[in-house]
């Protein structure tokens, strides 16, 4: 819902899009399709919680656009987990941000220019009874945020993280109307 809302807005403002998505190729290919009548935009299936997949798209991105000025890093949740679903949680929600920006970042040094925003979440900031595992991996990815900020501010590159509550999105519709407000 977030990822697919930053893409609407971005391709309304003319910008050229890279898209990824780990789970739904389909889908993927839907919403390619639907903003490449506003806009630019090329598609990269895959999770990015992998090194290769990371660098691939950045390279797809770089060969069709050039440059890449802003990356955002939107990752999704996870809940009732066994120790392999803690390490997919975490490889989608922190090392998933570690591969693209350590991708991304060379290309924005070489220009001493660029964005990258992280989307996390509140819970990330004051913890939520039940979601340990998730609160923990956002509250790792702010950590990265604030220290990679101080690490590039120096090279003209801003990073900042988004840290959402709860949104109107498809991984939020199991909640009842009083779990939301």
């Amino acid at each position: 819902g977030i990822g697919l809302a930053l893409a609407r807005f971005y391709a309304d403002k003319g910008c050229c899009l890279t898209l990824n998505g780990g789970h739904d190729k389909d889908a993927l290919a839907a919403v390619e399709k639907e903003l490449s009548k506003k806009t630019r935009v090329i598609s990269c299936f895959g999770s990015v919680a992998e090194e290769k997949t990371a660098i691939t798209m950045t390279q797809k991105s770089m060969d069709t656009f050039g440059q890449i000025d802003l990356l955002i890093n939107n990752i999704g949740l996870l809940s009732d987990m066994t120790s392999e679903e803690w390490h997919t949680l975490m490889g989608t929600n922190l090392d998933s941000v570690f591969y693209m920006s350590k991708a991304v970042i060379p290309h924005m040094l070489h220009r001493h220019s660029g964005k990258i925003l992280n989307i996390s979440s509140v819970w990330g900031e004051v913890g939520a009874s039940c979601e340990a595992a998730y609160s923990a991996a956002k509250a790792g990815l702010n950590g990265l945020t604030m220290a990679l900020a101080k690490e590039l501010a120096p090279s003209n590159i801003q990073v900042n993280a988004v840290a959402c509550g709860v949104i109107d999105t498809d991984m939020n519709g199991c909640l009842s109307e009083e779990d939301k407000y």
